[in-house]
């Protein structure tokens, strides 16, 4: 780890030098990476810190000592200060201090540019990183609006001295329960229920405008709350209007608007909820190539992906092993030009006495099963299977970090490997000395 390095380019976002002292980057990012790896709250990260002198050698501490570093809420300012950016700029610098200098992109065009020899192997592959959230319904989200609804309007009664105006709170909830209690929900049941709980969200809706045009003032957190319960109201109103299951920008979470349905195929979740992210592998190390929330096409990102790796390396990649879906028209003449090999078959029929080098074809697809058992690696081990942080910005942190931490398990595998293959071999001549003298 180039601590020093990292410092030097950590304090320059503080300039300002009143306030407190701000905690240093081996701190901060040591305690997300103990926090990944072992899947610790905020809480228990600093208590295992406490009692742990490795730990505390780790985060950068002089000596061990009783009291806690840093207080569990700090952990929130970490992953705030530690954004995405932040953290591909660490990912690539560590990568290069444990790396063989490479030839660096001056004075040549991306794209215009054949002196050097095609050479290496790029990997990608998109996955999902699920969030923590119950699974959305229609009757679930509706409820959370009408709820949240019903808060402000309280809260405006209160502060104003209104008499509370009738909207049936009780008959809501009642309907609410009805839904969740039956076990059989008949089609034409379901939509008048749903048509029930549209009416009373939109008359809290509406007597939250006349307070609204009568002057009162809603908070930061009660304006999140009324924008997020209008967009529910219309996107419910239209599929019930429209008789469909699917609407544009769908809201999945009232807490977390942001999050949209992420639809994988796959035989164990269809569906999922959270961010979709493209991942590469260059020599074995694990880069972020795109996040997003809502779902994207990963294919698009194939061009970009192989720029980035011509400017790390000075020269295209001679293979880019990727799925099926990558295999599109526009990638396959961008790397036709670039002579670059994109494995798997030409699109369309089979030409005619056309013969295909299975040993090529094999070989590609038993390399590009790196990305999909980093993937497994980094759900399994590094937290990624189910992201519990409640921002946008600190979901791509809780992401950065995995990848970070999946890097950093690889560079101590390399370096303890050798050690333990002596350990290895200086146990087989040591039984074999013993089994001798046990002869003899």
């Amino acid at each position: 780890m180039p601590w020093s390095e990292l410092e030097k380019d950590y304090t320059k976002n503080f300039r300002n030098r009143k306030g407190n002292v701000a905690k240093p980057l081996r701190m901060a990012l040591g305690a997300l990476l103990i926090q990944t790896e072992y899947g610790y709250s905020d809480e228990e990260t600093v208590l295992q810190i406490q009692e742990n002198p490795y730990l505390q050698f780790f985060i950068g501490l002089p000596g061990y000592q009783n009291q806690a570093p840093f207080d569990a809420s700090t952990m929130v300012y970490f992953r705030k200060r530690l954004d995405a950016v932040t953290l591909a700029t660490i990912n690539e610098k560590i990568i290069a201090a444990n790396s063989k200098p490479t030839k660096t992109v001056t004075d040549k065009q991306d794209d215009h540019s054949d002196d050097d020899h095609n050479s290496g192997t790029l990997i990608l592959d998109a996955t999902c990183a699920p969030q923590n959230i119950k699974y959305p319904t229609d009757t679930e989200l509706l409820n959370d609006a009408r709820t949240h609804l019903e808060k402000i309007i309280d809260v405006a009664c209160a502060d104003n001295g209104w008499t509370k105006p009738r909207i049936y709170r009780r008959k809501a909830r009642q309907v609410y329960l009805a839904i969740v209690r039956r076990k059989r929900k008949g089609q034409k049941w379901l939509r008048k229920q749903i048509r029930r709980l549209l009416n009373y969200v939109k008359r809290d809706l509406d007597k939250v405008e006349i307070y609204l045009t009568a002057g009162y003032q809603l908070t930061l957190e009660q304006e999140n709350w009324l924008t997020t319960s209008k967009a529910i109201y219309a996107q419910q109103k239209y599929m019930y209007t429209e008789r469909t299951h699917s609407v544009k920008d769908r809201i999945v979470s009232f807490s977390q608007p942001w999050i949209r349905p992420i639809l994988r195929g796959k035989a164990r979740t269809n569906t999922e909820f959270g961010v979709k992210l493209d991942v590469s592998l260059d020599r074995g190390f694990a880069r972020i190539e795109k996040t997003s929330f809502d779902a994207y096409n990963e294919s698009t990102d194939l061009v970009n992906a192989v720029r980035r790796y011509y400017d790390r390396n000075g020269h295209y990649p001679a293979r880019v092993l990727a799925d099926k879906i990558y295999r599109n028209r526009g990638n396959l003449a961008y790397c036709k030009e670039r002579d670059i090999r994109l494995s798997g078959p030409a699109l369309g029929r089979p030409k005619k006495n056309e013969t295909r080098d299975k040993r090529i074809s094999y070989q590609d697809n038993a390399d590009r099963i790196a990305v999909e058992r980093d993937f497994s690696l980094m759900k399994r081990r590094f937290s990624l299977n189910l992201i519990m942080t409640k921002l946008p910005t600190t979901t791509l942190t809780s992401v950065g970090i995995s990848v970070i931490a999946l890097n950093l398990s690889k560079l101590m595998a390399n370096f303890s490997r050798p050690i333990f293959g002596w350990l290895v071999f200086i146990n087989q001549i040591f039984c074999k000395n013993r089994q001798k003298l046990v002869n003899i």
